[in-house]
Order: C-alpha cells, then sequence, then structure tokens
C-alpha cells in the first residue's frame, strides 16, 4: 500500500533557554502539519509523538493543546531515532491498513551543554558501545562521551584510509553554506575551513565547530492512505517508498571497530533493504538528510549509504559531489551540525525538509529537479532509520 505524506511541519529552532516550552512548540508543529495536510486534529486516527528527555506521557500533554479527540496517542523514545521512529510506527499502522490517516510529532527541551547522564542508579543504554571505546582507545574522562563516541570512528577511518582531519572540517563548511539558506536553521553564517579547524579541541579529529549543538525545536508529518488522500483532494505528491530500521548485530561492539559500534553496520543494512524494497539503488537517489551529529558520521555514513564506494568518502568530498552541482546533495537543510539537533524532533525535521524539495516548496535551498529522497536517523542504543521518499 502506498503511503503518502499529506502534510508536514516544523517550528524554527532555537538555543536551550531561548525556546518556548514544549508543549507550545510540539503543539505549533503539529497545527502546521495539520494545516498543510489540510485536514483536521478530529480526522487523525492515531497520532505517535517522540522525545528523548520527558516525562511520561508529554505526548498527551502537548497534543491537547490541539484538540481533546479522545485519539490514541502513544509516546516514542528510541534515543536519537526518536522522530524516524515515531514516523516508522505512524507509516506502518497506515500500511498495514489499521487506520487510514495519522499524525507523528517529535520535540525535544533540551538543556544547555552536553548530552549527560540521567539516572545514576542503573546502566546506561549505550553502555556497550562506551565498553567498545574503553577497548579500543580509552576513554577521555575530561570530554563528553557522545562526541568520543564518534572521534573514534573518525580515527578508525582515518587509520584505514590515511586521510587528513581538514577532510571532516570541509563538511562543517558545506553544511554551514547549505544553512545559510534556511530560514529554520539555528546557525546560518557561513565559516571557513581554517575557522573549523582553529575552534575549539573536543576530542581528535573533531574541533566544536564539528559537533551538533543541543537544540530545542518540533517537527510532524501527516501520513495517510492513498486512497483516504484522493477521497479527501489531499496533497498526494510525496510518498513513502520503504523505510527500513534496524539495530545492533554481531560484531557491533567488538573493540577496535567504531564505526560498526556507532551504527554503519545498521545504516548499511537498513538502506541495503531500503533499497531493494524500493526497487532502485543510491546512484537514484537525488537528496539526502543524513545523521550528521558530528562530521565523523556524515564521511562514513556516505560509504554506508552506498552513496560513494567504500573507502572514496574523502574524494566525494573533494569533488563535490556532496552538495549543489555534484552527485546527491547531502542535508541542503545545513543537517544537524548547523539546523540543530532537538533529539526527538530530528527526524521529523529531516522528513519535512525533504517533502518541501519533493515537492519543490524548499526556496533558495531547493535541489533542482529533485525526485527521490533518502532520510537516515541514527540513535545509538541503538536504531537506525532509512526512508525513501519518491515524488509522484
Amino acid at each position: 500500500m502506498a503511503v503518502v505524506v499529506a502534510g508536514v511541519g516544523m517550528v524554527p529552532f532555537s538555543k536551550p533557554g531561548k525556546s518556548p516550552p514544549y508543549t507550545d512548540m510540539a503543539s505549533q508543529a503539529a497545527r502546521l502539519a495539520l494545516t498543510d495536510a489540510r485536514i483536521d486534529y478530529a480526522a487523525v486516527q492515531q497520532v505517535y509523538v517522540g522525545y528523548v528527555y520527558g516525562d511520561s506521557c508529554a505526548g498527551q500533554r502537548a497534543l491537547y493543546e490541539v484538540g481533546l479527540s479522545g485519539v490514541p496517542i502513544i509516546n516514542v523514545n528510541n534515543n536519537c531515532a526518536t522522530g524516524s521512529t515515531a514516523l516508522f510506527l505512524a507509516r506502518q499502522a497506515v500500511d498495514s491498513g489499521v487506520v487510514e490517516c495519522a499524525l507523528a510529532v517529535g520535540f525535544e527541551q533540551m538543556m544547555p551543554g552536553p548530552l549527560l547522564k540521567v539516572f545514576q542508579d542503573r546502566p546506561i543504554p549505550t553502555e556497550l558501545v562506551r565498553g567498545a571505546l574503553e577497548r579500543t582507545d580509552g576513554i577521555d574522562t575530561s570530554a563528553p562521551i557522545a562526541p568520543q563516541y564518534f572521534a573514534g570512528a573518525g580515527r578508525q577511518y582515518m587509520r584505514e584510509h590515511g586521510i587528513s582531519p581538514a577532510t571532516f572540517a570541509k563538511i562543517a563548511v558545506k553544511a554551514r553554506r547549505h544553512a545559510s539558506a534556511n530560514p529554520f536553521a539555528l546557525f546560518r553564517e557561513p565559516v571557513t575551513e581554517e575557522e573549523v579547524l582553529a575552534s575549539s579541541h573536543v576530542v581528535t579529529p573533531l574541533t566544536r565547530l564539528q559537533c551538533c549543538p543541543p537544540t530545542c525545536g518540533a517537527a510532524a508529518a501527516v501520513v495517510c492512505s492513498e486512497a483516504y488522500a484522493t477521497r479527501h483532494g489531499l496533497d498526494d505528491r510525496v510518498r513513502i517508498m520503504a523505510q527500513v530500521m534496524a539495530t545492533d548485530g554481531p560484531g557491533t561492539f567488538e573493540p577496535g571497530h567504531m564505526m560498526r559500534s556507532v551504527g554503519y553496520d545498521m545504516a548499511r543494512r537498513a538502506a541495503q533493504r531500503a533499497y531493494e524494497a524500493a526497487g532502485i539503488g543510491p546512484e537514484d537517489v537525488d537528496v539526502v538528510e543524513l545523521h550528521d551529529c558530528f562530521t565523523a558520521n556524515e564521511l562514513i555514513a556516505y560509504e554506508a549509504l552506498g552513496l560513494t564506494p567504500e573507502g572514496t568518502a574523502e574524494q566525494f568530498i573533494l569533488d563535490g559531489d556532496n552538495t549543489h552541482g555534484g552527485r546527491v546533495v547531502t542535508n541542503p537543510s545545513g543537517g544537524l551540525l548547523s539546523k540543530g539537533h532537538p533529539l526527538g524532533a530530528t527526524g521529523l525535521a529531516q522528513c519535512t525538509e525533504l517533502t518541501w524539495h519533493l515537492r519543490g516548496q524548499a526556496g533558495a535551498r531547493q535541489v533542482d529537479g529533485a525526485r527521490i529522497g533518502l532520510q537516515h536517523n541514527l540513535g545509538l542504543g541503538g536504531a537506525c532509520v532509512i526512508t525513501l521518499y519518491q515524488a509522484h
């Protein structure tokens, strides 16, 4: 069954402490998606709400601002893949025929500074990733732990392929250049490669401008069946061709394999299955929103997603094949590095961005002739959701 993305909505992202409360952000994003779809909240048959840092039933509290329709509201938490997981469940409900119209919402109201352990009396979900890092490179107790995971993956790639640390910086420069045309992005000022490399050191090879900032924000999407869209005269120009979620597998947490530990294998398996389900290959993709929480992750994701052969990511970047005029435009929004990363909202923000491009509504950052979009959303612990969209 074809699943239509009938409406999307997103609020501009903001720094922690500068945003409205999550109830305002999430309800506004939901209203925007409903307005875009030209339906009332009462028409929605199920709602999936994603967030990482929040109390139980925060999804209900946020959506009650939109209406009290009695609709089932399910709260979702899958780390940084939360927004795409909410979309996965909404799409699955429609695809299975359980409902004809569902709403996915993602939000996050974050605190300033690096991600910290919330509960002190129990194992952390990412402790297997931490163990892999400790056995591979050791842990720097003076540095935030999240960038250490991805820096470890970057160092592994550097050892195996001999690339320059400056290659990672080029990704940050590209992200800012793209974000300069995105009014929803948090950081829109262009930066140079020299400025990226000279920014404060976090953990080799990452500097501050190569790490995504904690951010507050919300986004939403209305999905429905093709028959429902036709019956109600909804915009059916964008369809979900395929969507696959993968979790960690054998060998993920072996010492010396930090690329696996931060999701390389999950992304590769999910992408391969999604391409097969859609009947296309990576060469058919025009625009990608991928999970660039750190520059190192964008680089290894190029290869995990099949956008360029293994070991060629540096040349892919140097040739400009990751931007406008190249082979495939990656993160025209500016990505997590520049747009920001409100954990629960990121996956639905990616969905919104790709929908705009496939409709031809992305303004100055529009990818010309975009027909097929790919979304890559990763959560350590772990989950990776790959979604393929097509303009109809």
